[in-house]
Order: structure tokens, then C-alpha cells, then sequence
């Protein structure tokens, strides 16, 4: 029951949008009785969120490469990816929303398991010897993911392979085991003079 009404919602989310997206919809889409969604959910914030949160983990993973760059690499071009998706496009709209309070809960609870992937990928490296200790891991994500927002949001300038990986080398640069903090020199600073 539990994937036929995540499916469902997804796809209400996308017929609709958040305006119209309601549990009564859902469960005439998945064959399923209402209460048996508002047993499990209680709200439509509820069950919108658990279903993005599961899709976005099967179309986001996290990777585990045994590289940091390679997985920074990973979790930059999947984001990238999934953002021109159908679903990616919908967030990102939900994100620069601000008159639906009732979701306000549901977008920091999606953000703060985006940030714990993050996380998982960063403490990975710091055990394997890759990343100076005491990285923010919050703050590292930020810097992984805000330039590709400011592309998609801002600027709208192109978002490419050579793009994204040139953010990847920014940000391993600042904090992977040899870089110098506080001083902007890192593996790829390095060299230049």
C-alpha cells in the first residue's frame, strides 16, 4: 500500500501541483481508502513530503564511489540531473514559495535529509583520511550545491559537465586533507600564481 500511495502522490504532485494536491485525489489514484492515508500520514504535507523524500532518494542516491571527489563528482551530477526532471523542476518551485505555511515543516525536514546524504558522503572521506577534520559538513553541501542553484534560479546560465565539476574542484579544494584553511590554497589554488 505504502509505494502505491507514494507513486500516487507523485503523480498528483505533478498533475497539480501543491494547490491541488489533496489525500482524497491520492486515494482514488491508488485504490486505497482515505483513512487509511490519514492513519498512516495524518496531513498532505505529511504524505507529500515522505513521497518526494522517496523518490528523490531512489533518483538522488548516495553515492559511496571510496573517492571523495568521485562522490562529491556523483551527488553534484545526480542533483543536477534530477533538478531538470518533472518532479526536480516542482521542488525547485516549491522552494522559492512562501505562502504555504503548512509546507514549511515538510521543506526544512527535506532539506535536512538532503544535508545528512551530504553528510554521509563527507564522514566517509574523513574516516578514509581525505577531508580535514572538523569540515561543517552542512556548510560543505552548501558550497557543493548553492552554485548550481544560483545557476538554475539566478543567472540561468548553463549548467554542464565542465560546470560542475569545476564546483566539485572549488570545493574539494577548501577541504580536503591537504588544503591550507583559511588561506584559499588547496590542491587546485595551489598552483596558480
Amino acid at each position: 500500500m505504502r509505494a502505491a500511495v507514494l507513486a500516487a502522490a507523485v503523480d498528483e504532485l505533478l498533475d497539480g501541483g501543491l494547490e491541488a494536491f489533496s489525500i482524497g485525489q491520492v486515494a482514488r489514484r491508488a485504490g486505497v481508502h482515505e483513512t487509511s492515508i490519514y492513519r498512516r500520514w495524518g496531513t498532505r504535507a505529511a504524505l507529500a513530503l515522505d513521497a518526494v523524500l522517496d523518490r528523490t532518494d531512489a533518483e538522488i542516491p548516495v553515492p559511496d564511489t571510496g573517492s571523495l571527489r568521485t562522490d562529491l563528482s556523483a551527488l553534484l551530477h545526480d542533483a543536477a540531473a534530477f533538478v531538470r526532471t518533472p518532479l526536480g523542476e516542482l521542488l525547485v518551485r516549491m522552494a522559492l514559495r512562501e505562502d504555504m505555511a503548512e509546507y514549511e515543516d515538510a521543506r526544512e525536514r527535506f532539506w535536512n535529509h538532503r544535508f545528512a546524504a551530504g553528510a554521509a558522503v563527507l564522514d566517509r572521506a574523513e574516516h578514509r583520511g581525505e577531508l580535514r577534520p572538523g569540515i561543517d559538513r552542512r556548510l560543505a553541501f552548501e558550497a557543493l550545491t548553492g552554485p548550481l542553484h544560483m545557476r538554475l534560479l539566478l543567472t540561468r546560465e548553463p549548467v554542464d559537465d565542465a560546470f560542475l565539476e569545476s564546483v566539485v574542484d572549488l570545493v574539494l579544494g577548501g577541504m580536503a586533507r591537504d588544503a591550507h584553511p583559511g588561506t584559499g590554497a588547496g590542491p587546485v589554488a595551489a598552483g596558480r600564481s
